[in-house]
């Protein structure tokens, strides 16, 4: 097998560098070194490491992160049903990765971000009356997907939740090519208003780059972010390491850094 360090490789590699864990382990790798050797700061740097290990786990501080960010706020049940009855409209749910084929299903499925961003469309959809669309190919980083998300989602919408997509696109790799392959082929068909469906740790970047296509077009971009959290701070075992602490810590650190990137 033969190791080649493509774009894809690259990007994937600088990402394990700089994502939680690795920063954490890299400083208490050198506060370790400082204070073998009787430097100074050594221990602390290595308390340091610890506690942001610690915390880089925690549901708190992906909440923390998350409201430092300003996403939009979620959408009220009284704003959705006021949209019922329009025929301008469409349901947009982006993409978020999916697994190229899982044995329990002999097929490929949806990663969690894109399988609770579907879930959250969905709903939307049956609640406006608005069709589905969806927006997702293969991502920059994947190597072994063959099938672009969009056709894997296509399958799983219709026969799962009975709710065939009406737009599918299939050939965007980032969030901007997201907005700039979706949008015009969503106003050819008549769209005027885009509820846009992704988490609240990729929703300001997706509305940055949406807003700036669908403005020419003279298409409303609606935030509709999935994901958000009323309060993960008040209890015990939100200051304590779990699963979905991690991952929200590190999609946010994730989305952060794509934004200051301008992808």
């Amino acid at each position: 097998m033969s190791l080649t360090l493509d774009y894809s490789g690259f990007k994937t590699l600088l990402l394990a560098a700089v994502l939680p864990p690795a920063p954490m382990l890299l400083l208490a790798a050198w506060g370790g070194w400082r204070l073998k050797r009787g430097r100074r700061w050594g221990g602390w740097m290595l308390g340091l490491a610890l506690v942001l290990a610690w915390l880089s786990a925690t549901e708190a501080a992906g909440e923390l992160l998350s409201r430092a960010r300003r996403p939009p706020p979620a959408l009220s049940r009284t704003q959705v049903e006021a949209l019922r009855g329009s025929q301008d409209g469409v349901v947009l749910v982006l993409g978020g990765g999916v697994h190229r084929h899982l044995p329990e299903y002999d097929a490929g499925a949806p990663r969690r971000h894109t399988a609770e961003r579907l879930a959250y469309g969905v709903w939307l959809a049956r609640r406006t009356g608005w069709p589905l669309a969806f927006s997702g190919g293969i991502g920059w980083t994947a190597t072994e997907l063959r099938q672009p998300e969009a056709e894997i989602v296509a399958r799983v919408a219709a026969e799962d939740y009975g709710l065939p997509l009406r737009w599918s696109e299939s050939r965007s790799r980032d969030t901007r090519e997201n907005a700039a392959n979706s949008l015009p082929m969503l106003m050819a068909s008549g769209v005027k208003r885009v509820l846009l469906v992704t988490d609240d740790g990729h929703m300001p970047r997706a509305v940055r780059a949406f807003e700036g296509v669908a403005a020419p077009l003279g298409i409303a971009i609606v935030p509709a972010p999935v994901g958000l959290r009323d309060d993960a701070l008040s209890s015990f075992d939100d200051w304590c390491p779990s699963v979905e602490g991690f991952a929200r810590v590190r999609n946010i650190v994730y989305e952060t850094l794509a934004w200051w990137a301008g992808r």
